[in-house]
C-alpha cells in the first residue's frame, strides 16, 4: 500500500492517535507541511518525514468546520443574504414639501 502524498485540502488519519488532520499548506521553499486538527490547533511536519509518519487517507468529518467555532449547521442557519446597498445609504431628511408657501 502506498503511503498517502500530501494534498492541500484533503484529511488523514494518525493510526496511533486516531486523531484527524486536514493539510492547510505545503511549503515548498521550507519543505514542510502545515496541518489544522479538528479543534484548531496547527501542526507542521517536514515534507521529507511525511512518507514515514503512521497515517492513513481519511474522508473528512462530518463536521469539518468544527476548528471554525462554529459548526457547519449553524454557518448555514447564520448566512443573511447580502442587504441592497440602496438600503444602507443614508440620505438627507426633509420636512413639508419643496413648494413655497405664499
Amino acid at each position: 500500500m502506498a503511503h498517502p502524498k500530501p494534498d492541500i485540502g484533503d484529511w488523514y488519519e494518525d493510526i496511533d492517535s486516531g486523531e484527524l488532520f486536514e493539510v492547510v499548506a505545503i511549503d515548498e521553499v521550507h519543505g514542510t507541511v502545515e496541518v489544522q486538527y479538528l479543534d484548531g490547533a496547527v501542526g507542521e511536519f517536514e515534507r521529507d518525514h511525511w512518507p514515514a509518519l503512521p497515517i492513513v487517507d481519511a474522508e473528512p468529518p462530518e463536521d469539518a468546520n468544527i476548528a471554525f467555532g462554529t459548526t457547519a449547521h449553524e454557518q448555514d442557519a447564520n448566512t443573511v443574504e447580502p442587504a441592497n446597498p440602496l438600503d444602507t445609504l443614508e440620505g438627507e431628511s426633509f420636512t413639508g414639501t419643496d413648494e413655497l408657501d405664499h
